[in-house]
């Protein structure tokens, strides 16, 4: 079978390409970038390449599978022994001299959505898109899956816990499932069998202009799903019911598969509740209450929709006679532990660690509806706890459109630092608004009920935040700017001032 896979993914890559050839990834330490050329090593491609000095959790998993990779980009690491060129999306042949020097030597060159469609290609492959919740739905939906015993090959956009620290899983080569990104239209080089929905609203404003804009484009991501195929969405969100709608009323054949608390059918979620420090819930298409050791009810909708697709691949896989709601018990067994064993991924709910009573969290939301429902969850998961932020928004045009948005979410919290905008070399800033302007606005709608703070740089605010952080708070870095090392930095502090090393 690997073989056969091999082959497909030469013929879709190359035509000509052989495992005997080198593939060369340039931005290698990214999350995607590096998954990929894992799961090309695993194939038995040779896989080299390059990145900056920075140190990612992604240098660990290339030195334990031996891949070697330069700390620069240089045109000298461009030899003619490179079959193929694979490069992250952060680059281009315009800002990368290997790229270019690729080009100069006619070595073909894929971005790294290329070359993730045409890898797609060769297997049964699921897209897991949405504008929130696309990381852990495709880590729960790899869980679900090894659980299962499907032969199965997952590619998330986040180090999962569960999958050893890596972004990736290889239990197989029939099924794919990837998290796919809306960004540019990335997704629409991948070739999907089935897709799911997550969630579908306005981001990405320096591409997406409105609403209508990024909601075609997903439509016209779910329109690569052939007839037969399964469209499993969720029924709660507004934007990727509007999706469905249209998709529905094109006649394409496609299935769809609602999940959610307002779904109709086997996915519906009929109770939600919260105990100490776990969440029970209840689906119609299982007997028995399932628990998640993660916070907030989104995570329960990310399990519905990591339950529907199982439900799928293990139908076309034929590995059980199904009972009358099409799951044995094994296979109940099966899904309940997998999930109550999920540990979450890397910068979703992280707990860093907990020291002097104060419990150290990290996440990457950074949209006001992720914010909120991070929030709310970490606030029923943890009760008692007083919740201490602090918040780098990304990009300037997502903050300038949201900003109302942003204010409203981030009033609830206890206590809020603030810091600069945290820039994307995508977009150019006209000089309108800066970290102050969030800070305004949070000040201005809490109405004193929030303390909030402002530092230009996280790492200022180390110093007050030790002064403020007392037993029983939980403090919280957020964002997908570079704010997360003041958390790192409190929690070694806080464990060195009680004698403990981590």
């Amino acid at each position: 079978m690997v073989e056969s896979v091999v082959k497909i993914i030469m013929e879709s890559l190359l035509g000509s390409l052989s495992p005997a050839d080198r593939v060369h990834f340039v931005g290698i330490k990214g999350t995607g970038v590096c998954a990929l050329a894992e799961l090309m090593y695993n194939m038995g491609f040779q896989i080299t390449g390059s990145d900056t000095a920075e140190i990612f959790y992604t240098d660990e998993i290339l030195k334990e599978l031996g891949i070697p990779y330069y700390e620069s980009f240089d045109p000298a690491h461009i030899s003619g022994d490179i079959a193929l060129l694979i490069y992250s999306a952060a680059y281009s042949p315009d800002n990368n001299p290997e790229i270019t020097e690729a080009v100069k030597k006619n070595i073909p060159v894929l971005s790294y959505p290329e070359a993730l469609g045409m890898y797609s290609a060769a297997f049964d492959s699921t897209g897991i898109a949405g504008v929130h919740g696309k990381t852990t739905t495709t880590a729960i939906c790899g869980c679900l899956a090894d659980g299962l015993g499907l032969p199965v090959q997952v590619l998330a956009g986040s180090a999962v816990t569960n999958f050893g620290g890596k972004s990736t899983l290889i239990r197989g080569n029939r099924f794919f499932m990837a998290e796919t990104c809306e960004y540019r239209k990335h997704f629409l080089f991948f070739h999907p069998k089935r897709v799911i929905l997550t969630a579908v609203e306005s981001d990405h404003q320096d591409f997406f202009p409105d609403y209508e804009s990024i909601r075609d484009a997903f439509t016209e991501y779910c329109r690569l799903i052939p007839s037969g195929g399964e469209l499993i969405y969720c029924a709660d969100d507004p934007g990727a019911c509007d999706v469905v709608r249209i998709i529905e009323s094109e006649g394409r054949g496609i299935i769809p598969v609602p999940y959610g608390f307002t779904a109709e059918g086997d996915y519906q979620i009929k109770s939600y509740r919260v105990e100490n420090e776990k969440a029970f819930f209840t689906i119609n298409a299982f007997n028995e209450e399932l628990v998640l050791c993660i916070p907030g009810r989104h995570q329960a909708l990310n399990a519905a929709a990591a339950i529907a697709l199982s439900a799928v691949l293990k139908n076309r896989a034929s590995l059980s006679v199904q009972d009358r709601n099409g799951w044995n018990d094994a296979e109940q067994y099966a899904v309940k532990k997998a999930l109550e064993q999920f540990r979450g991924s890397k910068r979703r709910a992280e707990i860093i660690g907990n020291s002097g009573g104060i419990l150290f969290m990290d996440d990457y939301g950074h949209h006001p509806t992720a914010i909120k429902t991070t929030f709310d969850g970490l606030k029923k998961f943890y009760p008692s706890k007083r919740l201490v932020v602090s918040f780098m928004s990304h990009t300037y045009t997502r903050t300038a459109a949201l900003l109302d948005e942003f204010a409203c979410s981030l009033a609830e919290a206890d206590v809020l630092f603030l810091h600069k905008i945290y820039s994307s070399a995508r977009e150019n800033f006209n000089g309108s608004i800066n970290g102050m302007s969030i800070f305004d606005a949070v000040k201005n709608i809490s109405g004193g009920n929030t303390e909030v703070y402002y530092t230009d740089e996280p790492m200022e605010a180390a110093e007050q935040l030790k002064k403020i952080l007392k037993p029983g708070d939980l403090f919280l870095t957020l964002g997908a700017g570079s704010n997360w090392p003041l958390g790192l930095e409190l929690y070694k502090y806080y464990c060195e001032a009680n004698g403990v090393f981590p």
